[in-house]
């Protein structure tokens, strides 16, 4: 005990070697092939949401070195769109531009391999964020059709299940770890019930960036939309209306559509840098960032992996589940939240106070900086200061990281 709080204590002291946070927003979340994104490219959701991430941060584009963005399902790993969305927005051809895949928390990841960039001394700024555009690009829905007869075949139980549907692994979780259906729908009631609140307090406004985008119908006739707003929280949901949906996929299942987070699209994006580049620059930190931790669990029942991530992650910065003020869970499914959080004993009312997917959405490029936005909102509302972002990812990960607000 003595030790970890010595270790608490250091992570409270301030160095100018640390990867400081100077601002993270997002692009508003709407519903997959019939939001307010419907029509739009990834690119289009993601260039103002990257050039207002600089703003915010009160720097120039060009002060970005590098940008690292996360995304699991655009043509040819949104590599050579994603370059074309970063120049259309403004920034330099010496800002660099590159992508990370890892599922769902491909945008945490990005974070990560951005602020430990900073700390090898790579370079002092940059970007990290995420899109998707799952109305666009999710006809395989997230399973590979290319794969060679010597894996299709496989004898390899875990490397078969990594094809699994991941709402036949939220099936399994539920029946492994005892979350019947009324408990998943209980669960759903309360992240939108929670969402519902936050958006009638306007507390999403502040971390919500508008896009514009162009759209063309099927005649080739071109119009602007403008999206300001979430559409993706339900307003009149009841634990009646969600007890009368059939189960998604199986027939005698307790996932469904309701209690599962829904397809969607957005970005989100973050500014990172060496604290000393942004003291010498006269640039206020709002947060720091302080490590992540990745560990691995059985494909067939991913959504469990931050039962895994997140004790890592306490040992390896040397705190305690008591010092943690927030935590923002990925809701993949009712199922796999509820298990995590009876796995680890949290306490319900530290874990998404907004709600989270199952009410908000899931573009799964772009959530983990959605997390990173939207925690940073409310440790500052709450006047709090350490969170958490974990989530599950597809073929059995759990990804975790920390940061404190200053």
């Amino acid at each position: 005990m003595a030790i970890l709080g010595k270790r608490l204590q250091a992570l409270m002291t301030k160095t100018s070697n640390d990867v400081v946070i100077l601002s993270a927003v997002r692009s508003p979340i709407t519903r997959g092939f019939k939001g307010g994104f419907k029509d739009a490219w990834p690119e289009d959701i993601l260039a103002p949401v990257m050039a207002e991430a600089v703003r915010r941060a009160n720097i120039q584009p060009r002060d970005v070195q590098d940008v690292l963005i996360g995304n699991v399902l655009a043509e040819l790993g949104f590599a050579k769109t994603g370059r074309m969305a970063l120049l259309h927005a403004g920034f330099p051809p010496s800002t660099t531009f590159h992508t990370v895949n890892r599922q769902c928390s491909s945008s945490l990841q990005a974070v990560t391999h951005m602020a430990h960039a900073i700390r090898a001394g790579q370079f002092d700024v940059a970007m990290a964020g995420g899109v998707e555009s799952m109305s666009k690009n999710y006809q395989t829905r997230g399973i590979p059709h290319d794969v060679g007869p010597s894996l299709r075949n496989t004898t390899v139980k875990s490397a078969a299940d990594c094809l699994m549907p991941m709402g036949i692994t939220s099936e399994n979780v539920a029946t492994r770890y005892g979350i019947g259906r009324s408990a998943q729908d209980e669960y759903a009631l309360l992240s939108h019930t929670r969402a519902n609140q936050a958006l009638a307090a306007d507390r999403f406004v502040s971390e919500t960036v508008p896009v514009e985008y162009t759209a063309s119908d099927d005649d080739g006739n071109m119009s602007k939309i403008r999206v300001d707003s979430d559409d993706t929280i339900r307003r009149n949901v009841t634990l009646e209306k969600l007890s009368q949906l059939k189960p998604a996929f199986l027939d005698n299942g307790s996932s469904t559509a309701g209690n599962s987070s829904q397809i969607s699209d957005g970005a989100s994006a973050t500014i990172l840098a060496r604290r000393s580049w942004a003291i010498e620059h006269g640039l206020k930190p709002i947060a720091r960032f302080l490590g992540t931790q990745v560990a691995g669990c059985e494909p067939d029942e991913m959504g469990i992996g931050p039962v895994y991530a997140i004790p890592r992650l306490y040992h390896n910065l040397g705190i305690e589940q008591k010092d943690v003020d927030i935590f923002e869970l990925n809701e993949a499914f009712a199922s796999q939240t509820l298990a995590c959080i009876n796995k680890l004993g949290l306490e319900i009312d530290r874990v998404n106070p907004n709600g989270g997917a199952i009410a908000l959405g899931h573009p799964t490029g772009a959530t983990g900086t959605r997390q990173l936005s939207t925690l940073l909102s409310e440790l500052k509302r709450q006047e709090k200061e350490i969170g958490v972002i974990s989530m599950c990812a597809s073929t059995g990960m759990g990804v975790a990281s920390a940061i404190i607000r200053e």
